[in-house]
């Protein structure tokens, strides 16, 4: 052996080791830190799943919350964040273009889905509206704000918007499509267009372009409701899967490949697709928004149009639990 050549060979070896070690330990604390960052949100999940068990509120909870949220905290939310906002639709155009092209892929999956699982009818009406459209607005705009901090707040509208507009359009369309009672279409656009988060999209819009005034007294009322409603939603949330059955273990299968899906498979396309075009602080809360657990809106959609509601409440429970996870590694890889 040639002299001297064992201990460089030591040396680098040790150097690459140690070079390893610092990257795993990096990794780690970066991961907990993200962990860190979402913690606060899951501890209300899991506070209301343990009132729920403990009886001490029930699942009418759910129904009250959530209107409040729908009706009064996410519309104060988003039109404060957008009439504070000077917006600037070049900066939202390729926003609304990718999130909408991965929203149409996503719905579309459905259909392969459908044939090479032979699921019913029933079922693949349900995927219709749980592949895309993830907790966006009730768990995605607190995930993201806790993260980023309050200047995301109108990027994340206009996301929330995107999906809001494909929900009660193209899913709800296909829905109506593949299904036997179909609902009128004077009905969907009224319902479309008194949706009150996308009134207060547009409402937010209107105010920022023309650069109205509004009283400082009428703002502060407005931001008081919009600080109110993160812990109201995610305490719902936890009502919600705290209220519902367990079952059995092998129902839980199918559940859980569906959410390694829409938790991590098709975000990673996403990922993929959008990393090639723009850097990380552009498309990081549309991916994010993209890995969000399916929320309640899809489940309760399921209800109104006969779905099965069976899949999407374990849908809902699997895919929130798993976030625990998959969502700091997300906000890891995106940085």
């Amino acid at each position: 052996m040639i002299p001297g050549f064992s201990l460089f060979y030591f040396v680098v070896n040790g150097c690459s080791f140690g070079i390893w070690n610092l990257e795993l330990v990096y990794f780690m604390e970066s991961l907990f830190l993200a962990f860190k960052t979402i913690l606060p949100l899951f501890l209300a999940i899991l506070a209301g799943a343990l009132f729920s068990r403990h009886k001490s509120v029930d699942g009418n909870w759910v129904k009250i919350l959530n209107d409040y949220a729908l009706w009064i905290g996410f519309p104060a939310l988003i039109f404060s964040a957008l009439a504070k906002t000077k917006i600037d639709f070049n900066e939202f155009g390729n926003l609304i273009l990718f999130n909408s092209a991965y929203i149409i892929v996503a719905v579309f999956l459905a259909f392969p889905i459908s044939a090479i699982f032979k699921l019913n009818v029933q079922i693949k009406r349900t995927l219709f509206l749980v592949l895309a459209y993830g907790n966006v607005s009730y768990l995605g705009i607190p995930v993201l704000q806790n993260t980023y901090g309050d200047g995301i707040l109108p990027e994340v509208t206009m996301i929330s918007a995107v999906y809001l507009f494909w929900l009660f359009t193209l899913c709800i369309v296909l829905v109506e499509k593949y299904g036997d009672n179909r609902q009128g279409w004077s009905e969907q656009l009224k319902s479309f267009a008194l949706n009150p988060l996308l009134l207060s999209v547009f409402f937010g819009i209107v105010v920022s372009l023309l650069k109205i005034e509004i009283p400082v007294v009428l703002m502060k009322t407005v931001d008081f409701f919009a600080g109110s409603v993160t812990a109201v939603v995610l305490f719902s949330i936890g009502i919600f899967l705290g209220t519902q059955p367990i079952g059995k273990l092998r129902d839980w299968i199918p559940t859980a490949g569906f959410s390694v899906l829409i938790l991590f498979i098709l975000p990673l396309m996403f990922y993929l697709v959008v990393a090639c075009f723009f850097d990380a602080v552009h498309y990081r809360s549309w991916v994010l928004e993209a890995a969000m657990p399916m929320g309640l809106t899809p489940y309760v959609l399921s209800a109104k149009y006969g779905l099965d509601t069976g899949f999407a409440s374990k849908l809902v429970m699997m895919s929130t639990i798993l976030a625990m996870l998959s969502l700091p590694l997300w906000i890891f890889i995106l940085g």
